[in-house]
């Protein structure tokens, strides 16, 4: 079982995102490193917020705990789930 997370960007997202990002991209590049986030990125207009698909549910809360976007208030709620993917490499 994999886990999903859901961000909702702030109203300020394009403006208040560039600010936090280093510190989103070095923990994004630290749990991909270490094979627990498997993909993650914005949908087509940031302002509409972004997914990541983790290997499990406690990497995923570990993540969003310390992510400098929830910190900061780049993005105002998100939601963990739990996902059965049933296509795998």
């Amino acid at each position: 079982m994999k886990a999903v997370v859901s961000y909702t960007s702030a109203d300020d997202v394009l403006t208040t995102a560039p600010v936090h990002y280093p510190a989103h991209r070095a923990r994004i590049d630290a749990f991909h490193a270490r094979g627990d986030l498997l993909m993650v990125g914005t949908f087509g207009d940031p302002r509409e917020g972004a997914l990541a698909v983790f290997r499990t549910r406690e990497s995923a809360e570990e993540f969003v705990a310390g992510d400098p976007f929830v910190l900061n208030g780049v993005v105002t709620a998100y939601e963990i789930r739990d996902w059965n993917e049933i296509l795998t490499p």
